[in-house]
């Protein structure tokens, strides 16, 4: 019983501050809307048994993705009239692909609870989640494993090489440059005639 109004009340915050992160008009109030969104779905993680990825969750989203959107956006003068412009536009195709993902997510609970599959399955005493995951990613899955891992490598490499390409428009430093000059490139003695003195 208190497992259950503990999920629908975590339940009930992350849904209602998810609402708020759409709904609320400083950024900055969304992203920590965000942040409490968060915070409860780890909880419901942890309920669920999954506290591997209630850890990964709040380690992740909450201590790198959601910090650094919070950062970014107090730091971005952001205009948010010009942000709210033609909102009402698009509010039909929004509402359209938000009835098309409750309908879709009603038919998947449909069919959960229609097999029967409600219970939870029971596990041994000494059973332990996390070494569970890191066993079935490290043989089963350890090939997609590997192929992710390559593919963010890619992605960080191209990240830093678009950062120190040289473009025209910005002013780059070149240590090795300065280090090979010499005083006589640089200074320009200049030598001027005395004016005679005035009596």
């Amino acid at each position: 019983m208190l497992q259950a109004i503990a999920f629908y009340l975590f339940s009930a915050v992350m849904i209602a501050s998810a609402l708020m992160v759409i709904g609320a008009r400083n950024p900055v109030h969304s992203v920590l809307f965000l942040i409490l969104a968060f915070f409860n779905a780890a909880a419901l993680f942890v309920l669920l048994g999954a506290e591997f990825l209630a850890m990964i969750l709040v380690v992740v989203y909450v201590g790198a993705v959601a910090v650094l959107f919070l950062f970014v956006v107090m730091m971005l003068d952001i205009n948010l009239v010009k942000l709210r412009e033609g909102f009402w536009g698009y509010l039909p195709l929004a509402a359209g692909v938000g009835i098309l993902l409750a309908l879709e997510m009603g038919a998947v609970l449909w069919t959960f609870y229609s097999r029967g599959a409600v219970e939870a399955p029971e596990y041994p005493a000494g059973y332990s989640n996390t070494r569970e995951l890191g066993r079935l990613l490290y043989t089963d899955y350890v090939y997609p494993f590997e192929i992710a891992a390559v593919i963010l490598l890619v992605a960080i490499v191209a990240a830093i090489a678009l950062t120190l390409r040289r473009r025209s428009l910005n002013k780059n430093i070149d240590p090795a440059e300065q280090v090979k000059v010499h005083s006589r490139d640089r200074v320009r003695v200049v030598k001027m005639k005395a004016e005679p003195k005035q009596t």
